[in-house]
């Protein structure tokens, strides 16, 4: 056991130490009153039809509850004592009369709370998903998917029970309370005081209860997202993880998180059950001074037993919405955690926005500027170093140089997917900082070394940006991008799904719909960041006369790492260091015997030293090493 104790101390320290420390979702929780004020204004009173029909229902459930206690009364003393035979035919009719209105009315204020509910959780999820999909690139990329999708799912579930079980169901119950002690007082104000005695301290639990869940729920919430990232981590490395050997110690990871998970749950759990039974543990002993003060007073002749029975019927109907008050409270808090972390997303605003009253983009020609640009994704840690960098209307621009170097990093800004730290991104003089980031973005057309497709049709990848195309227009980008051919050869033609991130098809298939997705937007300006470096010599070859079309007529920034796919380019620009340290024609570029030289010798040997390349026949590739001979050399990341 002590052995036991003392791991489980370990993991919940190695777990406060490091995960807290890199999710950016934690945040603290709000006050009670700021997310319930925040939920009744936002969602509740926009439903102000389901809410008065909820209310109403409550309502009507609150004062039949509170009439039985009279029916009682009455029962006992016009039937019971009285033997009054008229009570005998009106009373249970009228008591089937009260019970099925207030079966009828709970059913209706279930039913409208639900709804209430489930649209609340609607709301949330597609305005949650709205500012994910409008929050900065940078934001996103620090904080782990996993931790979305868990905010996403279990945080907005726990909302929505709040929203609907607790918060309208602590109206309702609370209403009953109302009703019943009101019911009580009016019956007699002295038998009500002795049986409100242990109230008091019920609803002192109630708060110290409603700090505790509060504590336990904000934790479990985070040990959720840790586990969420941790499975979709390891589902996405699968075959990394399988190729070494790592399936135990990743399941030994997760078990970690899950041994957290499960301590704060039932953290919560023994919480959100302890709350019940005291508040109706406490609640009993009024019950009990009741009982005992009640039945003096009738066995000395000044209460009536159908007052006795009407005011115990009260009492004993007050438990179950106090026991209830109780339990929602708890219920209450870990949605109030939970909000905490949705609302911090809903509420981020986007440091990349329009600018007030920013006009539309005008492409002309499409010439692009980068303006004594400095850039850092990390502060103090610069990417691009005042570089300046002019790209003319209609030319094809390469850049090339070793990784880091920051060539990605341009077609970053060029998308306005960061801003830069200092100087100006222009498309035909026009500052992109002070256009729409709709009509900057419309401008161009990417195409990556990993094209991302939809798990969805071919035709809906192609038109993905251009849904108004018609199929004549998907089949025409396709046959221009020298796709049309396999996807004719699939089971339905250009209907057929492509799989999770086009699981189903090769990479060179997945790259050429890719490419035809760029025809198909026929945008002015065009970005190959490395569009064939991930496929092998024989697809690569194959997808070269696709790219020739599709750069034909366009101005375009490519990168690459293999430097034969840039021969062809009108300019040059070797990058290193956030800078650009040569530029010219590839042949000029060789003749320097520079960066470029060296850079393309590494990749092509003696082959091309000259001055003036061969271009009868492609230069050899260089035999890789044998494994364990050193070289003179490292190769160059280009």
């Amino acid at each position: 056991m002590e052995r036991d104790n003392a791991v489980k101390a370990r993991i919940f320290a190695a777990g406060e130490e490091q995960t807290r420390a890199a999710d950016s979702l934690s945040v603290p929780p709000l006050p009670t009153m700021v997310v319930v004020k925040r939920m009744v204004r936002e969602h509740l009173l926009p439903m102000k039809g389901y809410l008065a029909l909820s209310l109403t229902a409550m309502v009507v459930v609150a004062i039949m509850t509170g009439l039985l206690p009279f029916l009682m009364q009455m029962t006992s003393d016009e039937i019971v004592v009285a033997k009054n035979l008229s009570s005998l035919y009106l009373l249970p009719p009228l008591v089937a009369l009260v019970i099925g209105l207030k079966a009828a009315a709970e059913y209706v204020s279930g039913v409208s709370q639900n709804y209430i509910s489930h649209m609340i959780a609607a709301e949330l999820r597609t305005r949650m998903f709205g500012s994910l999909m409008h929050a900065d690139l940078a934001w996103l990329e620090r904080t782990h998917t996993g931790r979305f999708t868990s905010s996403f799912l279990g945080d907005i579930t726990a909302i929505q029970a709040a929203a609907g079980i607790g918060l309208v169901g602590i109206g309702q119950n609370l209403l009953k309370c109302i009703f019943l002690i009101g019911a009580m007082f009016y019956m007699d104000w002295l038998l009500s005081l002795a049986a409100s005695i242990g109230l008091p301290f019920a609803f002192r639990q109630m708060r110290k209860q409603r700090k505790r869940m509060s504590r336990s729920s904000t934790r479990a919430f985070q040990e959720q997202g840790d586990l969420t990232s941790y499975v979709s981590q390891a589902l996405k490395g699968i075959r990394v993880v399988k190729a070494y050997g790592r399936e135990g110690a990743e399941t030994g990871r997760v078990r970690e998180v899950i041994d957290r998970t499960v301590e704060f749950a039932m953290q919560m759990t023994r919480v959100q059950t302890a709350s019940g039974p005291i508040t109706e543990a406490l609640a009993g002993l009024g019950i009990a001074a009741a009982i005992f003060y009640g039945g003096y007073r009738g066995i000395t002749g000044s209460m009536t037993p159908g007052e006795f029975m009407g005011f115990i019927t009260a009492a004993m109907l007050l438990y179950q919405p106090l026991k209830a008050l109780a339990t929602l409270q708890t219920t209450l808090q870990t949605g109030v955690a939970a909000a905490s972390r949705v609302f911090a997303i809903i509420d981020r605003e986007p440091k990349i926005a329009d600018a007030p009253d920013a006009p539309p983009l005008v492409v002309s020609d499409g010439a692009i500027t980068l303006d004594h640009v400095s850039f850092g994704y990390v502060p103090e840690t610069p990417v691009l170093n005042d570089l300046s960098l002019h790209v003319p209307a209609g030319t094809k621009v390469a850049l090339v140089g070793p990784s880091g170097a920051g060539k990605s990093t341009v077609i970053n800004l060029i998308l306005r997917f960061y801003e830069p730290d200092s100087g100006t991104v222009s498309i035909d003089g026009q500052d992109l900082s002070t256009v729409t980031l709709k009509s900057a973005r419309d401008a161009a057309a990417l195409v990556t070394q990993d094209p991302f497709l939809f798990d969805d049709t071919v035709e809906a990848n192609i038109c993905y940006g251009t849904e108004d195309a018609s199929l004549e227009d998907v089949e025409a980008a396709a046959d221009a991008a020298i796709a049309a051919g396999f996807i004719g050869e699939l089971p339905e033609g250009y209907q057929t799904p492509v799989g999770e991130a086009g699981s189903r098809l090769s990479g060179g298939q997945k790259q050429r719909i890719s490419f035809a997705r760029a025809m198909l937007r026929d945008a002015p300006i065009l970005l190959l960041d490395e569009p064939t470096s991930a496929l092998d010599s024989e697809a690569e070859a194959k997808l070269q006369q696709a790219l020739d079309r599709l750069v034909t007529n366009r101005t375009v920034i490519m990168i690459a790492h293999r430097l034969s796919t840039v021969k062809q380019a009108d300019i040059i620009h070797v990058m290193d260091k956030g800078q650009i340290v040569e530029s010219g024609s590839h042949a000029a570029l060789l003749k320097k015997r520079g960066v470029y030289a060296r850079l393309y010798k590494t990749q092509f040997g003696k082959q091309e030293e000259s001055a003036e390349p061969k271009t009868s026949a492609p230069p050899k590739a260089t035999k890789p090493a044998r494994a364990g001979r050193k070289t003179k050399r490292p190769a160059t990341s280009i």
